[in-house]
């Protein structure tokens, strides 16, 4: 089961470092196919194993060769019962998916050294995380989210971080369930190119939406799947930023729309978006932990610490 009562340290203040640009860069870079956005299903064979730990070891390369905290996130953004059924998956195939990736997350952390390591399980919305059409009250999000996070629940997991979410009535069902199964969680709301969620919610409101329905479990709360031209002019010194705590950022300054309909890798460029995190960091210093989302990969990453380095 998992151990929730061990302190997460990216807590702190030391830069730990997230990734979770692996699919696009499979599907822009490899040529990987991946139906529905899934790489759960690399899991199925040895070539997708290794696919999936040679992204897993990239990351803990980089944060041995740089001194720097890592935070692995697995293969299960997609892993739901609706997302999976949309590409012929059961939930009961769906259940022991979930648990293999953790199982082989925390093989590969055993071969490390002893550099600070977390185990995250990835999950993500249960529409399309830009335009959700069907959007769930807080008690059907945590029924819904139960199922995916029961079985998480069931490893040696350090904690639940759910990525790309749209609107806050799921963030808080997310967070009610992970409550119930006595597991640590994070938020990472995306927002659109004028910085609100794609629901039009701003950050701010959508964070203390969260924390006032939940007691402010979550650990903390993010940003993912977005370029920071589109939301640096929203951050600011008010309450809210505290809990603020990382910024996973795509690699280009395009709408999700125009990404949607992209046809090559906008891989913009790698150092000034490390320059945009370092600056980012400067301003606010308790957000502590960044990485690359969409079009991003390792060169992203070390620019990431590289600029980190010169602050």
């Amino acid at each position: 089961m998992a151990n929730t009562r061990a302190a997460l340290p990216q807590l702190g203040s030391d830069l730990f470092l997230a990734y979770v640009g692996m699919e696009t860069d499979l599907i822009f870079s490899e040529g990987i196919d991946l139906p529905g956005f899934a790489s759960y299903p690399l899991l199925e064979t040895d070539k997708g194993r290794k696919l999936l730990e040679r992204y897993l070891q990239d990351m803990i390369t980089l944060g041995a060769d740089t001194n720097t905290g890592v935070i692995l996130e697995s293969p299960t953004w997609v892993a739901n019962r609706d997302r999976g059924a949309g590409i012929g998956y059961a939930p009961e195939r769906l259940t022991e998916l979930n648990k293999q990736a953790i199982a082989l997350m925390n093989n590969t952390r055993a071969k490390a050294g002893r550099q600070p390591i977390v185990i995250s399980a990835n999950i993500g919305p249960r529409d399309d995380a830009y335009a959700p059409s069907d959007q769930m009250n807080a008690q059907e999000a945590a029924e819904y989210h139960s199922e995916q996070i029961g079985a998480l629940a069931q490893t040696d997991v350090d904690l639940i971080s759910a990525y790309t979410l749209a609107y806050p009535a799921e963030a808080i069902g997310i967070v009610e369930a992970a409550k119930r199964h006595d597991l640590p969680v994070v938020i990472a709301f995306t927002v659109e190119t004028d910085g609100r969620l794609p629901t039009g919610a701003t950050l701010e409101d959508a964070i203390n939406e969260v924390d006032a329905a939940t007691d402010s479990y979550a650990q903390y709360f993010m940003i993912n799947c977005a370029h920071p031209d589109h939301f640096a002019d929203i951050l600011n010194d008010a309450p809210w930023i505290k809990r603020l705590k990382g910024i996973v950022a795509n690699a280009s300054r395009c709408s999700h729309a125009e990404l949607d309909e992209a046809e090559e890798l906008d891989a913009g460029n790698p150092a000034e978006l490390g320059q945009q995190l370092a600056q980012i960091r400067a301003q606010y210093p308790h957000i502590n932990i960044l990485g690359g989302c969409c079009g991003t990969d390792m060169r992203h990453m070390r620019e990431i610490v590289k600029a980190q380095s010169k602050l």
